[in-house]
């Protein structure tokens, strides 16, 4: 809860400072324009722009700090790909502003177009690694057994041998998730470090609607995983008690 609404005001602080306060020096790029090039430039457009992006970021963030507070557990996805889009429109359309770039009919300036480019490839890059990721995200965990552990692939994943697995047991209910502390959750598929009432932290890779789960400890790591399916879950949970009651 506190997560979202630090940022939904940090959002709209920024935006009242900018559009409100003036403090253009706040602005990525016009603060560091010689003179010459700031005269070139609507300040108060981009100014407004950047207003209206971090009134309706920041709006957004505190609705979901509220509905997290009265135990509706929003997802948080949607937002962030909107915060996303949202940041690639402003980055675009503040352009038009720079009469550097641009002159004031919105034609581009001869020669101009080549330091649009560096700014356009980041901005592509960006997109392109945060939809890997995502697409990654909603992948069904894959759990390989080997002679010597059990492996969970992906970024947030471990080979965890099996001398050391410890605490097993299937959980039929996901405990409660209080806040997520390093990881996705795009729609059911939550993977990565949580924060839960019942265990405190874990790692989760789970799809939330497909219970059981299964629990183990490694030390002081705990972990949690299942399948899309049912059986697939139980399976696992069969094949992990017998090679650690061994």
């Amino acid at each position: 809860m506190w997560m979202y609404i630090i940022i939904g005001a940090f959002f709209i602080i920024l935006g009242l400072a900018v559009h409100v306060g003036k403090l253009y020096f706040l602005l990525s790029g016009y603060s560091t324009m010689r003179r010459d090039k700031k005269a070139n430039v609507d300040v108060r457009k981009i100014a407004r722009l950047v207003g209206i992006y971090s009134y309706i970021n920041g709006g957004l963030f505190l609705l979901m700090g509220v509905l997290d507070a009265a135990g509706m557990e929003p997802p948080m996805m949607p937002v962030f790909i909107f915060l996303m889009l949202s940041s690639v429109a402003l980055a675009v359309m503040s352009q038009r502003y720079d009469y550097n770039l641009f002159d004031e009919s919105g034609r581009l300036r001869k020669g101009a177009g080549k330091k649009l480019v560096i700014p356009i490839a980041i901005m592509v890059a960006t997109m392109v690694f945060v939809g890997v990721l995502m697409f990654l995200s909603a992948q069904e965990t894959e759990v390989s057994f080997l002679d010597e552990g059990l492996e969970i692939h992906g970024m947030y994943g471990d080979v965890y041998s099996w001398e050391e697995i410890d605490g097993l047991r299937l959980l039929e209910d996901l405990p409660n998730i209080e806040a997520r502390t390093n990881g996705s959750a795009i729609g059911s598929k939550l993977k990565g470090n949580f924060r839960t009432t019942d265990f405190g932290a874990v790692k989760l890779f789970v799809d939330a609607e497909v219970p059981p789960f299964i629990y183990f400890e490694r030390g002081n790591t705990r972990v949690i995983f299942n399948f899309s399916d049912e059986n697939d879950t139980k399976a696992a949970y069969e094949q992990i008690e017998t090679q650690v009651t061994n």
